[in-house]
């Protein structure tokens, strides 16, 4: 069974990892994402600690700051989470091929 963050805690876990991962600032994302530079880190951080949760719209904005699916930041389950992120990074030839691949495991259970 894969780990589940808590609900509330999920975007925000998701979102320190992507940040993390492409090794950018807390301030830095917010004001590349569009945050006044005097309150980006101050949202960032608590956007990533749970407290508060963006809209969907300025999580798109994030998702795109970062090169991250915005369905990645919800994905409650750990393994949803990376098959996401590798979907995302598959250009439209892959993404059938795994469609087409998954469709027969599908089938075949």
């Amino acid at each position: 069974m894969t780990s589940r963050p808590s609900p509330r805690s999920v975007f925000g876990a998701r979102l320190r990892l992507a940040r993390l991962a492409v090794g950018m600032p807390q301030d830095k994302l917010g004001v590349k994402a569009g945050l006044d530079e005097g309150t980006a880190s101050a949202r960032i951080s608590r956007y990533e600690s749970g407290i508060h949760e963006p809209n969907i719209s300025f999580a798109h904005r994030l998702a795109d700051e970062l090169g991250v699916p915005v369905a990645y930041f919800y994905a409650a389950d750990d393994e949803l989470a990376k098959l996401i992120l590798w979907f995302g990074q598959l250009n439209a030839k892959q993404r059938k091929s795994l469609l087409e691949f998954a469709s027969q495991l599908k089938s075949s259970s």
